[in-house]
């Protein structure tokens, strides 16, 4: 099963993570399970919202025993409901066992940005474009920003390199908005700004940049800075957006509005892994 992320940065996630728990030495199920006994389990969600992680949940269980069979029930960016079972697994039961931690540590991690970001999203409306940011969790980020996608937002620029992106502190070293704006102009590169007051925004766009970022702006001024810009450029909304405040920023005709929160504040959706209560022994071989 593949998905929309580098495989291979998914791979070496899984197998620090298993590295982390130590799931070669489970001194509990090795004590207690013998290692003959084949079970099946199911992920279950305990509540509603969008699932991510599954394909990395597979993954997870793959490399603790390749021989686990695990069934998706459900696909990542669907909408599920509480108590519906997102996946089937069938394998040896101390394999399960020893990768139920950090499957479902995925899994809720990665769902609980999808079903923020679609809140976000629904908060928003169709008109305006809702953005993450780079407030991941270190080493985090790439799934973090395909969790992202599956709650229906779009990826910022994914790291320092992706782009140009003027902010206060570049402003200040610079010795203003339009000195920093002509030293930061790079071929093939869009150019995006962020400002703090409407005479900054004026200035930016003067100077023919790409997207301008309104900083913390109250909605009266992001209304105001959609007219006086006329469309010159794009406009985005960043800093201090709650879902109790997205709709009335949309409302102004911004095109854009990034939310920090998608990826630092999402609470883990709650996913459990069931064992039946019935297996049997493998034979030998």
């Amino acid at each position: 099963m593949r998905t929309p992320i580098p495989w291979e940065q998914v791979e070496a996630k899984v197998r620090e993570a298993l590295m982390e728990d130590a799931v070669d030495s489970d001194v509990t199920t090795e004590a207690v399970v013998p290692p003959t006994l084949q079970g099946s389990a199911h992920l279950i969600a305990r509540s509603a919202g969008v699932v991510a992680g599954l394909p990395i949940a597979h993954e997870v269980f793959r490399q603790v025993d390749c021989s686990v069979r695990f069934e998706a029930v459900v696909e990542d960016g669907t909408f599920i409901s509480a108590h519906q079972i997102l996946a089937r697994l069938n394998g040896p039961l101390a394999s399960l066992l020893r990768a139920e931690r950090t499957a479902l540590n995925f899994v809720q991690q990665l769902s609980g940005v999808a079903t923020l970001t679609r809140r976000f999203v629904d908060a928003a409306g169709s008109k305006t474009v809702v953005l993450d940011t780079r407030k991941t969790a270190p080493g985090l980020r790439a799934l973090q920003r395909y969790a992202v996608r599956m709650g229906g937002g779009v990826n910022h620029r994914s790291d320092l390199a992706s782009a140009v992106l003027v902010k206060d502190n570049h402003v200040a070293a610079a010795g203003g908005t339009r000195q920093a704006i002509s030293l930061a102009r790079l071929p093939s590169r869009p150019l995006q700004v962020e400002v703090e007051s409407l005479e900054e925004m004026e200035a930016a766009v003067a100077e023919g940049v790409d997207v301008v970022l309104l900083d913390n702006m109250d909605v009266g001024q992001v209304a105001e800075a959609v007219r006086l810009t006329g469309g010159r450029a794009l406009l985005e909304v960043s800093g201090g957006v709650s879902l109790a405040t997205i709709g009335a920023y949309a409302a102004t005709g911004v095109d854009r509005i990034s939310v920090g929160a998608l990826t630092h504040s999402a609470p883990a959706l709650d996913v459990s892994m069931e064992v039946d209560r019935t297996w049997h022994r493998r034979p030998c071989s």
